[in-house]
């Protein structure tokens, strides 16, 4: 009699077959790796060093993945969320917070090295590493909590260059015996990775910002910009998706975390006296790179 293993196995396979996706392809597996059938359509996202997390600029810059505190989640249906001009987003399910956007970010990591670029296939344990986290039962059961989060959603997200209605993740198998999960994301979530549509985003950085939700988002939103302008306080209390009801209480937030994001990267910030946060940091080489195509061509 066929164990529950062996089941599982030949019910993904079965599924592998239909969808037109190779069974033996990834990193963390002892067989060979194939060539994908060309006539399945897959993620082509860009290559990226280790040190770095891609990142949609559409995430990156809304309430999407809020900074919020651990809790109690609200559920959402279709609900508008909060987002810099030019970017509409509606969300149906439990709300995100930074710590489902690591995981995220972790299984498109690992998913842009994979020969199939839509399949994430990977051991609790390795992921669990790739997110900086240890190998221990809570943070296992807090791993899955983020995958179920991850699947049981709905997203909408237009923007000047595309519009994407899907999940965030179709679909995960999780096999009990050897604990490797196979991860499935939508080939259509290879429209945010288009040309000046992500950032590249330091992990060490935004690890040593871990338990700073706040301090979190906002290095991810100003990491987006390669010269950041001065931005209201209310407004960005907005765009975070804080909890925070009092804005004397979340500025007293927003003073921690920027001072805690000045001691990780060393940026330079200021509140002035019209309640506007400046900021000056060094852009990135990419980030240098639009800067002086755009001073081109405006001279």
């Amino acid at each position: 009699m066929a164990t529950p293993a062996d089941m599982l196995a030949r019910l993904m396979a079965e599924q592998m077959q239909k969808t037109g996706t190779p069974t033996e392809d990834t990193e963390t597996t002892s067989a060979p790796a194939e060539r994908p059938n060309q006539s399945a359509e897959i993620i082509r996202l860009p290559v990226w060093p280790d040190s770095v997390r891609g990142i949609p600029n559409s995430m990156l810059r809304s309430a999407l993945f809020g900074a919020i505190k651990r809790g109690p989640r609200a559920y959402l249906k279709q609900e508008p969320i909060a987002a810099l001009e030019g970017i509409d987003i509606r969300y149906t399910g439990e709300r995100l917070d930074q710590g489902d956007l690591d995981v995220w970010q972790g299984i498109v990591h690992i998913a842009r090295a994979q020969t199939q670029g839509n399949t994430c296939q990977v051991t609790a344990y390795a992921l669990l590493k790739v997110l900086g986290k240890t190998n221990s039962g809570d943070n296992h059961k807090t791993l899955n909590d983020r995958l179920v989060r991850l699947r049981a959603n709905a997203v909408e997200i237009e923007t000047a260059a595309y519009s994407y209605v899907g999940g965030l993740v179709d679909d995960v198998v999780r096999n009990k015996d050897t604990k490797e999960y196979t991860i499935r994301l939508n080939p259509k979530l290879g429209h945010l990775f288009g040309p000046d549509q992500f950032t590249l985003i330091e992990f060490e950085q935004r690890a040593a910002l871990s338990r700073h939700p706040l301090a979190q988002w906002l290095y991810g939103f100003y990491s987006s910009h390669a010269k950041p302008y001065p931005i209201k306080v209310e407004t960005l209390h907005g765009l975070c998706g804080s909890e925070t009801k009092l804005m004397k209480h979340f500025r007293a937030e927003l003073k921690k975390s920027l001072e805690k994001i000045s001691e990780v990267d060393g940026w330079e910030w200021q509140i002035d006296a019209k309640d506007l946060v400046h900021i000056k940091k060094r852009p990135s080489g990419s980030q240098t790179r639009h800067l002086t195509r755009k001073k081109k061509s405006t001279s």
